[in-house]
């Protein structure tokens, strides 16, 4: 039996507003300094949300294969721009670098998953692809982040023994092996530790969407499992071409660790 799902008034969103206001209060009596991040954060959630709400209606009406794919790109490159200005060192091309590993991986996981796997008809339907899309390349976005800094740090530090390698003759390519590898490592564990309690300890947000949307437990758990298994895979792909690109920078064409690349 499908419970109807209770739709928040105005006048309800507003009081939920006090959870935010007493997380910012904690933050000023610990002194942490991050009142006005979240007073940043809390308006721009309800702008974008309510913007995004409106968009998604009219995109859902108008049944567009260009809008749609219009929308998956944007999306694409707004997570593009976000990991490379989260960046201490946000170097030269490392926008399109990012938006290149976020489509390679997130891309082919959406055709696999919504046109191999599930088989959606039609190809372009609004309802599966953006949800779907916008989960993967959330998870991506922060993976993504995670391996250039621990890329950058690690090269960084590890700088005496690369050069050290290269001069024993190691290829570019084998003395980052390392720090690519660290960095995968670090770019995989949160979608690891999700996977790993999820159910347990977490309900993610597409299964209690579902539920609470009226539909079976079994259904949303089916979605929850598909979702959870393409962002691993996203997060892989986007990780090991992000990584594997961002290596090449450091180095010349001669295998040489480039001064520039290194600079803070």
């Amino acid at each position: 039996m499908s419970a109807q799902l209770i739709d928040p008034t105005w006048y309800q969103l507003a009081a939920a507003t006090a959870l935010v206001v007493l997380a910012i209060g904690l933050s000023a009596a610990r002194g942490l300094g991050l009142e006005r991040d979240l007073t940043v954060a809390a308006a721009r959630t309800l702008v974008q949300l309510l913007a995004i709400g409106y968009v998604l209606g009219f995109v859902f009406s108008t049944h567009s294969p260009a809008l749609i794919v219009g929308i998956l790109l944007l999306m694409l490159v707004i997570a593009a721009w976000t990991v490379a200005a989260r960046q201490r060192r946000p170097t030269h091309g490392l926008r399109l670098l990012v938006l290149g590993a976020l489509s390679t991986g997130c891309g082919l996981t959406l055709v696999l998953g919504t046109q191999v796997i599930l088989r959606i008809e039609p190809w372009y339907n609004p309802y599966y692809l953006i949800p779907l899309m916008g989960m993967v390349i959330g998870n991506s976005l922060n993976s993504a982040t995670l391996a250039v800094e621990r890329l950058d740090s690690d090269l960084r530090s590890g700088r005496d023994q690369v050069e050290a390698l290269l001069a024993l003759g190691a290829t570019s390519r084998q003395a980052a092996a390392a720090a690519v590898r660290s960095a995968m490592k670090a770019a995989m564990i949160p979608i690891i530790n999700s996977m790993m309690v999820v159910g347990l300890v977490s309900l993610p947000g597409m299964m209690t969407g579902q539920i609470l949307g009226g539909n079976a437990p079994l259904i949303a758990i089916k979605y929850q499992v598909l979702i959870m298994y393409m962002i691993a895979f996203s997060t892989a792909v986007t990780a090991f071409v992000l990584t594997t690109l961002r290596a090449r920078s450091y180095f010349t064409g001669a295998h040489q660790l480039r001064e520039e690349a290194l600079q803070e």
